[in-house]
């Protein structure tokens, strides 16, 4: 190779490495990172992943974030420069909720939006692994009891909240007395509750049933739900996304079930026009662990057949107005996307086109699950 060709060569992957993509070398993809199941890492693993989490949360705001959609229509507080770089991620999914969620965006979005974390984490606090993920099929049985929920200040993600003090977590790695706080919707420290019926009182009329209000949310992700969500809808995104992404989905509910930031509800002391819902949902950690376990599921179903592989169909505008508007556009109305649009990244990042995360080995990503 020539030499000032090299130089260039190089130059462009550091400038990819330094933009925040995740994968500088992902189209050849030869050597992709194996994501694990957080039970399956060992105490030195989860110890390493922590650190760097709590590492993000000690870094200073990046100047960079740009909210892009009017506060009147996100229902969000205003963004507060003196957070951390992890409140930065926070941020902007609160700022693009209304363009990520129950739209085409959904599922690539996040794929995308867990690997620049991974790649924050690497990049900036020196984390040498890959992002775990939280296999709650294996906990529905009886999530209130996995292991997971573990009280190592140094390995744990911390047991359920306490009921006396707002929820807010008292102990693992994540505790109240923790060095780990959170800036949205106001400083507080991580709040966790566990609700096993988060659809009593739904407060869209029309859009779920009785029976589905009465549901237990551990119902929404058995073994059996699992299997139907990933053989199903063969060859149909649309059906597979509203499916998965429903307000009696799987998604939702271990969401809802954790409560507390997971579950979008306000702190005690929120501002009085705090809105809850999935904005700031990404305060808790376990929030990657989850969509790590949403996205291998999407992976899963890609794998399936071979129809599914390059499925992609949704639209751009949330249709929530009424429940017959929902059921006809359950993933966005139009204008629709397609595999080269662009997605939002609030000037943290490049814009990052559809297609490029269509696959986890492939355009600008390289990993797999195990």
């Amino acid at each position: 190779m020539l030499p000032h060709l090299k130089t260039i060569l190089s130059a462009a992957v550091a400038l990819l490495a330094l933009s925040g993509v995740p994968g500088a070398d992902a189209a050849a993809c030869k050597n992709p990172a194996v994501r694990k199941e957080w039970r399956a890492l060992t105490k030195t693993e989860r110890v390493e992943w922590i650190d760097a989490v709590k590492c993000l949360a000690q870094l200073p705001h990046d100047e960079n974030l740009t909210p892009t959609v009017n506060r009147s229509i996100s229902n969000i507080v205003a963004l507060n420069a003196s957070g951390s770089y992890y409140d930065d991620f926070v941020y902007m999914h609160m700022d693009l909720n209304t363009r990520i969620h129950f739209t085409g965006l959904f599922l690539p979005w996040h794929r995308w939006y867990v690997a620049v974390y991974e790649n924050a984490l690497k990049t900036k606090c020196g984390f040498r692994g890959a992002s775990p993920y939280w296999d709650w099929v294996k906990d529905s049985a009886d999530v209130h009891d996995s292991p997971i929920f573990d009280a190592d200040p140094e390995s744990g993600l911390g047991g359920w909240g306490d009921p006396a003090n707002d929820f807010r977590v008292p102990n693992g790695a994540f505790s109240n007395t923790s060095d780990f706080h959170l800036t949205y919707p106001s400083p507080h420290t991580l709040r966790r509750n566990y609700t096993l019926q988060p659809l009593l009182n739904f407060p869209l009329p029309g859009f779920l049933t009785a029976a589905d209000e009465q549901l237990d949310g551990n119902a929404t992700f058995t073994p059996a739900e699992r299997d139907k969500l990933v053989n199903g809808f063969v060859g149909d995104f649309k059906g597979f996304q509203s499916y998965f992404e429903s307000f009696n989905g799987s998604h939702g509910a271990v969401h809802l079930t954790l409560g507390g930031d997971l579950g979008g509800t306000c702190p005690d002391d929120a501002p009085s026009d705090c809105v809850g819902g999935p904005t700031f949902s990404a305060n808790e950690p376990i929030f990657w662990l989850h969509h790590g376990m949403v996205d291998r599921l999407w992976t899963q179903w890609q794998d399936k057949h071979p129809e599914n592989k390059h499925a992609f169909f949704g639209g751009s505008v949330e249709a929530l107005e009424n429940a017959t508007y929902y059921k006809e556009f359950p993933n966005g109305a139009a204008p629709f996307f397609n595999l080269n649009s662009t997605m939002p990244s609030d000037g943290l990042f490049p814009q990052p086109r559809i297609a490029d995360v269509m696959s986890t080995t492939a355009g600008m990503l390289c990993y797999v699950y195990e």
